[in-house]
């Protein structure tokens, strides 16, 4: 069976955990490492993807700036979204030549296994037609961006946990006038390491891989 790393940085600025992406990407592509899941944190801060569309950005970056919001433009898909404390940020770094060389399965396997998790903790989640995410009732609780670089992926899924709602106010999310959500706003009771836990094991299901855990991960 293939295997996959699982990290946890912990809260990490945006511009240094993309920069230890796009290293870890480089090993991948040379082979010196495994597949990598990468779950990390960030202190406030708006991305723009490369489909972005500036009039869904409602506050200038200095602006941003002077409210201690960070700002980056990015080489992923999609367009505006907001990381920030409370939610459980999922990179994977995947060679999918070695799972299957299909975006579009990609992204609908990191959906499900979103799904699969937040049913673990009692809430319906369910893909939208034609959107990407992960939705409740019409409200979005988990967004999703990725970049593939000779079939190597980086960037993945920030899931709402116990986000502070209030700061999506700066941004027209995902490009979408829709609300949004948190697991904790929806009345979920489980932990953040209950939570991680349970997206590591539905990560290996869904990817068919063994990931490989340090002990003191979920201790």
């Amino acid at each position: 069976m293939r295997t996959c790393e699982f990290q946890d940085w912990g809260l990490v600025p945006y511009a240094k955990a993309w920069e230890r992406q796009r290293a870890l990407a480089e090993r991948r592509k040379r082979g010196e490492i495994p597949d990598q899941f990468v779950i990390v944190e960030h202190p406030p801060v708006i991305t723009m993807g490369r489909n972005g569309h500036d009039e869904n950005l409602l506050t200038s970056p200095s602006e941003l700036a002077a409210l201690g919001i960070a700002y980056e433009t990015i080489d992923r898909g999609g367009d505006v979204t907001y990381h920030g404390p409370g939610q459980i940020v999922g990179y994977p770094i995947l060679d999918l030549r070695e799972w299957k060389r299909d975006v579009g399965a990609y992204l609908r396997a990191l959906e499900q296994l979103l799904i699969d998790t937040l049913a673990d903790c009692g809430l319906v989640a369910e893909r939208w037609h034609g959107k990407t995410g992960v939705w409740i009732d019409g409200r979005k609780v988990a967004a999703m961006g990725v970049h593939l670089s000779r079939w190597v992926t980086t960037h993945g899924f920030a899931l709402n946990f116990d986000t502070n709602l209030d700061d999506f106010r700066h941004i027209v999310p995902c490009g979408l006038a829709l609300p949004v959500t948190s697991m904790r706003a929806e009345g979920a009771r489980a932990s953040k390491s209950e939570v991680v836990a349970g997206l590591v094991r539905h990560f290996g299901q869904q990817f068919h891989t063994e990931i490989l855990v340090p002990q003191e991960s979920f201790s």
